[in-house]
């Protein structure tokens, strides 16, 4: 990991004290996710979310997709970068995750619980992310995850 990271942050038009967007770009390089998790938890410390959802949930399930984005949809290549825009409301935090990947069909991911599948050591991704948010959205190109984190 080289290149620090630059976190842009713009206080929302409507003006509330915890509307807020966020936008990172993260290197292809699976070292920059714990760094790039920490800068955007940190802008939580108060706010929509309880301490224990930014602590776990938001955390976790941010972790989660730019890994995946890294090793999945920018393959590890340096030149490529994932971005990652945060919008945070009264009501909800909206995290966009999108790499320069050809996408998946997220509807094709079998179903890591199913018997044969237990053992198995990859394939929970998608199951861990909707275990941990709200709401699991796509790009229609399945190059973008939109994790929704609702007040609480």
């Amino acid at each position: 990991m080289t290149m620090p990271l630059r976190l842009d942050v713009r206080r929302s038009a409507t003006g509330g004290e915890s509307d807020f967007e966020l936008a990172l770009d993260v290197p292809s390089d699976l070292g920059y996710v714990g760094p790039a998790v920490e800068l955007i938890a940190d802008r939580f410390k108060s706010g929509v979310l309880s301490p224990r959802r930014v602590r776990f949930n938001l955390r976790t399930a941010l972790a989660e997709a730019l890994a995946n984005a890294i090793a999945y949809g920018s393959r590890h290549d340096p030149r490529r970068l994932v971005h990652v825009r945060v919008e945070a409301g009264r009501d909800a935090v909206h995290i966009h995750v999108t790499d320069a990947g050809q996408g998946f069909d997220p509807d094709a991911v079998p179903d890591p619980t199913l018997p044969g599948r237990l053992e198995r050591e990859d394939g929970r991704g998608l199951f861990v992310l909707r275990s941990l948010v709200d709401h699991v959205a796509f790009s229609a190109a399945g190059n973008s995850i939109c994790l929704t984190l609702r007040a609480g």
